[in-house]
């Protein structure tokens, strides 16, 4: 609800999501969704196959509008089950994504302390060399030194065995169910 609130409070058509616990979140991505949502006005766009934590969804508001009206619950944390899984939205997969974004190996979310010894390592590693460093630059971090990258890879099946249990799609029922 409140990101319903906040693009009606500025009057806005489509937006992309970032995470706050989604570091390295990637501009090029999100400008990638704009693109896309220009060409086509779907309702959500995802991803898929991509770097944990660089890109989250890209909502159309009169959909996200539909969601919150049908929704009959107010955890909202796993929102994409609305646009995905009731067959009322026009979804798609986020388009022409370089193929170095493409690592679901690699995990750049902040859930548990080893995701931030990763991000510290990252992070540690850029300091004082750059002013401005990128999700591509990261990736060549990465596959210089894949030590790295196992700091926290073994956390993303517990991950996403946690969303799937927070996940739950919760319809209001209609007058004739």
């Amino acid at each position: 609800m409140r990101w319903l609130k906040a693009a009606e409070k500025f009057d806005i058509e489509f937006f992309v999501t970032a995470d706050g616990d989604d570091l390295f979140c990637e501009p090029e991505l999100i400008d990638l969704a704009f693109a896309q949502y220009e060409r086509n006005r779907p309702d959500f766009i995802e991803a898929d196959g991509l770097v944990c934590g660089v890109f989250s969804y890209g909502i159309k508001v009169d959909a996200l509008k539909k969601a919150c009206e049908i929704k009959d619950t107010d955890d909202t944390e796993m929102m994409w089950v609305y646009f995905t899984q009731t067959g009322l939205f026009r979804t798609e997969t986020l388009q022409d994504v370089p193929l170095i974004f493409k690592r679901p190996e690699i995990r750049m979310t902040l859930d548990y302390e080893d995701d931030f010894k990763f991000f510290k390592r990252i992070i540690e590693h850029f300091a004082g060399k750059k002013d401005y460093f990128s999700l591509r630059d990261i990736i060549d971090f990465l596959k210089e030194n894949p030590e790295v990258v196992k700091i926290n890879q073994y956390l993303q099946q517990r991950f996403l065995d946690n969303q799937k249990t927070k996940t739950k799609l919760v319809i209001k029922k209609t007058g004739g169910n």
